[in-house]
């Protein structure tokens, strides 16, 4: 799945989770999270949707954080779980339970089926939609110290939609990229703008 379903679905399974156990989320760190696993398509010697993408592991390296913050961790763990669980799983066959073993699951739906990016296009306007209701939109482009977390998708979105790298993105999927991409722009933007203003303050 591309950049998009991997945001769209980061964001609404964490959200989802957030409302069940009754906690709040960082934007930021959930979007960011929702794609943290493709970092192995720029690892060399590492397969891509391979031990990076294990849930297994996913799951041992958040025990930690679960431990010292609850079930405010859990939106969290879900974001980043639901990329090789979900999304990566209808589009690829995928590593889910490494070290235990390397077999590979999914139903590996091509990636540029009508199928696949009509699914990526619903969940985008689902994200979308729910992003306006809560006003969550309002408040990514608020200034906040996480912001700047947002060079994590920028990048997965950036790379792949204007220079085709470590994949090229389908013309029928470059409009919600850019609306994400424009986003994420302006978010990490306005944070600069008051460290900046604050900084200046300081000098004067």
């Amino acid at each position: 799945m591309y950049a998009i379903g991997h945001l769209a679905l980061g964001y609404l399974t964490a959200k989802l989770t957030a409302h069940l156990t009754k906690t709040k989320v960082n934007m930021p760190l959930i979007l960011s999270l929702s794609v943290a696993p493709d970092i192995d398509l720029l690892v060399p010697f590492i397969v891509h949707r391979g031990p990076i993408h294990s849930i297994f592991m996913a799951i041992i390296i958040f025990i930690p954080t679960i431990i010292a913050f609850r079930k405010e961790a859990l939106p969290y763990l879900t974001s980043l779980i639901q990329h090789s669980l979900i999304a990566d799983f209808i589009t690829g066959n995928t590593q889910l339970f490494w070290p235990l073993t390397s077999q590979s699951y999914g139903i590996a739906i091509d990636i540029e089926s009508p199928t696949s990016i009509t699914f990526e296009w619903i969940a985008f306007l689902i994200m979308f939609t729910e992003m306006v209701r809560t006003k969550d939109l309002q408040v990514l482009l608020k200034p906040h110290h996480s912001n700047i977390i947002l060079a994590v998708p920028t990048s997965t979105v950036l790379l792949p939609t204007f220079i085709a790298f470590p994949l090229k993105v389908p013309v029928s999927l470059i409009i919600p990229h850019i609306i994400m991409l424009t986003l994420f722009l302006a978010s990490i933007l306005t944070d600069m703008r008051k460290t900046v203003l604050k900084v200046l303050n300081k000098v004067n």
